[in-house]
């Protein structure tokens, strides 16, 4: 503990400006502005107090060593703090832009103070290894001569290719679209994290030996049986990806699309892929559209920015659920992940949001949506009933779902596979991450359902160690969580 009284000294948390929404609005660029200024982090990092039960590891699944590399900030010692956060953690730098820090919501100082800015410091520690060259290929002590499939290149594939890379095995990572990174790549806008960021540490696993190949849906291009005949294990990491509809009357309206039928085609954009019209536009876009997003989580925030910076003439954004409280709700006490009214980058440039609505039809005009009819809730036993008087009709030309995923994608590679499932309908796994078909492991969404990035990096690492040990007998590979854990938390 570098400073015993730095949560005392320094009672305020500082954090990297965001430019002006006029500014950022004319590009696509990360909406903070660069260089945060080391001593201003050393002085955040100072607040840790080092706590006899730091439960900043329990709020996170990696179990980050958080107060070791707080304090190694503190000293200068950012080499060693660059260490301490790669032993827990493949990529720092996507966690960092992209998790919404559950090691924070559990921070001990945060219980009557700001908690500490553990998320903003992590991310100095990552590019500031970049910057110094720190960031270089960890290579095998031995080959193996396993070979080890993992299928979808997420964080969770790619976490466990790189685990398994660097325990000796020869890996491929096989991805059906035509570049790597799955939602990383194509479900992230620019404005949150830009893709450069996947391009350095994708020549990083490249350099190690992972193989990539891109434009393979495996079960269709090769099918299950030839993939365990020629692969000695499988790690499933293909995602939740079947998306939540809204099954009401006018849904087959053109112009009503789902999040992540909208969101990938303005990454594309942004990575040079000609698909723009006229005007530099991707097929759909909200320029000069009334625009309404149902679902008022993560995603909804992404298509509320996509649609800002593609020049929407109104968004409205839709959230089933009541207006969150300004404090920590009551129902979700420290050191849990705190209910709380939120405001997103996407959320300071503009729109409305609209709470405690349900849509119940669309309308339209010439098979065009135009419209939709809906109406305000409210909770009664646990259920949403109708608030009668409440009905309302709003324009809308565009319609973006984004109320989630349901589960994984069953027919082709699992079907092909006759892997089981749970009750939720993901795939069912034991409690060292394999499938009901022996050699088949599965990690992230496409096992426990829609989840955090953290989640699923944590999960790639663990089902690594699995694969190690049922492959060698034994492991070295740290495995930070189980299932069990998983389904207790």
């Amino acid at each position: 503990m570098g400073d015993a009284q730095g949560f005392l000294k320094h009672t305020s948390r500082e954090l990297p400006k965001r430019r002006p929404v006029p500014l950022r609005l004319m590009d696509w660029k990360e909406v903070y502005e660069e260089n945060f200024d080391h001593k201003t982090l050393q002085r955040q990092a100072s607040r840790c107090m080092d706590c006899g039960i730091p439960f900043c590891h329990n709020g996170c699944p990696l179990g980050n060593l958080i107060p070791e590399w707080n304090d190694l900030v503190f000293k200068g010692a950012w080499k060693e703090g660059f260490d301490r956060l790669h032993a827990t953690n493949n990529f720092p730098e996507f966690t960092g832009r992209l998790c919404p820090a559950p090691c924070e919501a559990s921070c001990v100082l945060g219980i009557n103070q700001d908690p500490v800015t553990i998320k903003q410091v992590e991310v100095e520690i990552i590019e500031n290894g970049f910057d110094e060259g720190w960031v270089t290929p960890v290579y095998p002590t031995r080959l193996t001569g396993k070979r080890i499939a993992v299928v979808g290149s997420g964080p969770a594939g790619l976490a466990a290719a790189q685990q398994l890379t660097r325990a000796g095995h020869t890996v491929t990572v096989f991805e059906r679209d035509d570049r790597i990174g799955g939602l990383l790549r194509y479900g992230i806008p620019e404005f949150k994290m830009e893709k450069r960021f996947i391009d350095r540490r994708l020549a990083q696993m490249e350099a190690e030996g992972t193989i990539f190949k891109t434009g393979v849906n495996v079960g269709v291009d090769i099918t299950a049986e030839q993939l365990r005949e020629q692969f000695d294990a499988v790690v499933l990491a293909g995602g939740a990806t079947i998306a939540r509809d809204l099954p009401v009357p006018g849904r087959d309206l053109d112009g009503i699309h789902q999040a992540m039928e909208f969101l990938p085609l303005a990454n594309r954009v942004q990575l040079g892929d000609q698909i723009t019209d006229e005007d530099g536009l991707p097929p759909i876009n909200a320029r000069g559209k009334k625009v309404v997003i149902i679902g008022g989580g993560d995603t909804g925030a992404d298509c509320l920015g996509t649609s800002h910076r593609q020049g929407a003439e109104s968004i409205h954004q839709f959230e089933i659920m009541p207006r969150p409280p300004e404090e920590r709700a009551g129902s979700t006490p420290w050191p849990t992940y705190p209910l709380m009214y939120r405001v997103s980058s996407a959320h300071e440039e503009g729109g409305e949001r609209v709470f405690s609505v349900n849509t119940e039809r669309f309308v339209g005009e010439n098979g065009k949506v135009t419209g939709l009819q809906a109406h305000e809730v409210k909770m009664v036993n646990g259920r949403f009933e109708k608030v009668d008087g409440t009905d309302f009709t709003l324009e809308a030309d565009l319609v973006l779902l984004a109320m989630g995923f349901v589960g994984p994608q069953k027919n082709g590679l699992l079907e092909g596979l006759g892997v089981g499932y749970d009750q939720r309908g993901n795939v069912k796994r034991d409690n060292d991450w394999q499938t009901t078909v022996p050699g088949v492991f599965v990690a992230g969404d496409m096992g426990r359902g829609q989840s955090l990035i953290v989640w699923a990096i944590a999960e790639g690492r663990a089902a690594a160690s699995a694969v190690d040990k049922f492959l060698e007998g034994e492991t070295a590979l740290p495995s930070p969580i189980t299932p069990t854990m998983v389904a207790q938390r």
